[in-house]
């Protein structure tokens, strides 16, 4: 660096000293973004571990865990509702009723008449008690006669474990009626159920079991008329 003797800079040392600032001040940024871009990846380093981690986690939940998370939640939900309710003195079947559009009424009534509660034979139990269910509910309650019964036998009309009930009551003519129709309703629909089919006495022997007779059947049904030209031969004794 060249000055002169009362401390001034030659204008080629002034050159050079701010060629220095100006490259010291381009390294210092270029440092910087160095600096940002080395945290950058840092960071997204450390974003991808806590996904995969995540993921990792997802995969080893059973598969509903979602719905059941959803479902656990809700739950939480309506039982914190319920107890602000129960702390207002309300009653939280009303206030959730008031909270239904009636639209969603709606459309949920329409999916609960469309819902077919018969799912099948389960048991004899099960079908007995759908049989129940279905047989009271067509029953049509007669209000007046049953007015007009309560007048004539009092608190008798409700039996209690001491009642005599044995030939103190007599059906009417239009009970006696109903009960017949629906009793041939029954008996008409219980024909057309598949019934097993009696054995013939005469029929060739040609399966071991009933398993086997079921399959020979089925086999004849289908190819029957291709085979039984064979199977006459067979049994003249004529086959070649």
């Amino acid at each position: 660096m060249l000055a002169a003797a009362d401390g001034r800079l030659y204008p080629g040392s002034r050159r050079c000293l701010q060629g220095a600032a100006a490259a010291a001040q381009k390294g210092e940024e270029r440092l910087r973004k160095f600096r940002e871009l080395h945290m950058k990846r840092n960071e997204a380093r450390k974003l991808n571990h806590q996904e995969v981690v995540e993921e990792d986690k997802r995969l080893k939940l059973p598969a509903n865990w979602e719905a059941k998370k959803a479902r656990l939640e809700w739950e939480l939900k309506v039982e914190e509702k319920k107890k602000e309710c129960a702390a207002r003195g309300e009653d939280y079947e009303r206030v959730k009723l008031l909270e239904i559009s009636a639209e969603d009424a709606e459309r949920w009534e329409r999916k609960k008449k469309r819902k077919n509660p018969d799912l099948g034979f389960s048991d004899y139990a099960a079908a007995q008690l759908r049989q129940y269910q279905r047989l009271t509910r067509q029953i049509k309650p007669d209000l007046e006669q049953y007015e007009k019964l309560k007048e004539q036998y009092g608190e008798a009309l409700y039996p209690t474990s001491d009642s005599l009930l044995h030939g103190t009551h007599v059906p009417s003519r239009e009970g006696v009626d109903r009960m017949v129709a629906d009793l041939e309703k029954q008996i008409e629909k219980r024909e057309k159920y598949s019934r097993r089919r009696p054995y013939n006495d005469d029929a060739d022997i040609d399966y071991i079991n009933e398993r086997n007779a079921k399959f020979n059947k089925k086999a004849e049904r289908f190819y029957g008329k291709y085979t039984a030209e064979i199977k006459q031969n067979l049994e003249r004794g004529t086959a070649v």
